[in-house]
């Protein structure tokens, strides 16, 4: 006998195969659309997209009007304007800041962007303009004099930023100290992680010293906070481009030294962190 056909269950199979094969094709093509120098369209447009996270003080945060402003806000609009361009601030989460970045919904990461060998694999940077290091922020009440004394402790970090990378790639540093009954807190903003600090549901929080530096000054009682310091190596900041923007990275490398040699980074770097830019 003759096995009946089930047409129904066939069409949905073959309709399932073809959603899947458009899929792949798809995402070819979108890869290899994506892997093209932007530098006509946004000529075109004489707009870029800059993704950032709009809380990083003095990065790139709200003042108390809400204007956007930083040292690498006003870095960025700077260049842009020698380049003769408009700038279109996109605050971004932060952990998501590379997918941003490859789906095109940025044209580049510009906000305190840690070049590491990880991050150089997945996007193309600039030259380094500017110097960090790790710090802890700790209430002085809670008596954190130096990194030996967070074992046991409770330590805030920020989801996706290199003092998370580092905390995990250099565990003798830090994450060894606080040992097994130390915890990690994740949050997906720095000052959400400053909160909890002064609430007493995490002892310290790893960050970067400019922030650090910049949030402890502007605090009603900086007395009653305390910056550790630590042994990590030094942060080179650069913005991320896709690695198919050549010809945009490019011209904000011209630029970036441009202004590195007429004193420019210097003076925002003077507005911001009251000293010449870190090298």
């Amino acid at each position: 006998m003759k096995k009946k056909i089930n047409w129904k269950r066939q069409l949905w199979g073959n309709g399932i195969t073809l959603a899947i094969v458009l899929l792949i094709i798809g995402g070819i093509w979108y890869r290899v659309n994506h892997q093209n120098d932007t530098w006509k369209q946004v000529t075109a447009d004489k707009t870029v997209v800059i993704g950032l996270d709009d809380t990083y003080v003095p990065m790139g945060f709200r003042d108390k009007s809400g204007k956007l402003v930083g040292y690498d806000v006003d870095l960025a609009r700077e260049t842009f304007k020698r380049l003769g361009l408009k700038v279109k601030f996109q605050p971004i989460d932060w952990s998501m800041n590379v997918t941003e970045l490859d789906t095109g919904h940025i044209d580049m990461i510009w906000n305190g962007f840690t070049i590491t060998p990880q991050r150089a694999k997945q996007v193309a940077f600039s030259v380094p303009y500017h110097f960090d290091t790790q710090v802890l922020v700790t209430m002085t009440s809670n008596g954190i004099d130096q990194v030996d004394q967070m074992k046991g402790q409770t330590l805030g970090v920020q989801s996706g930023s290199s003092g998370f990378t580092e905390f995990t790639q250099y565990p003798k540093l830090l994450k060894n100290k606080m040992g097994q009954s130390g915890s990690v807190v994740q949050y997906d903003t720095f000052d959400k992680a400053l909160n909890d600090l002064q609430v007493g549901r995490v002892k310290a929080v790893l960050i970067d010293s400019d922030y650090a530096r910049y949030f402890v000054a502007h605090e009603k009682n900086p007395a009653d906070f305390k910056i550790v310091k630590t042994d990590f190596p030094k942060d080179q900041y650069g913005v991320g481009f896709r690695k198919g923007d050549a010809t945009l990275r490019k011209e904000v490398n011209s630029e970036l030294l441009k202004m590195k040699k007429d004193g420019t980074i210097d003076q925002i770097s003077e507005k911001y962190f009251g000293t010449p830019n870190a090298q």
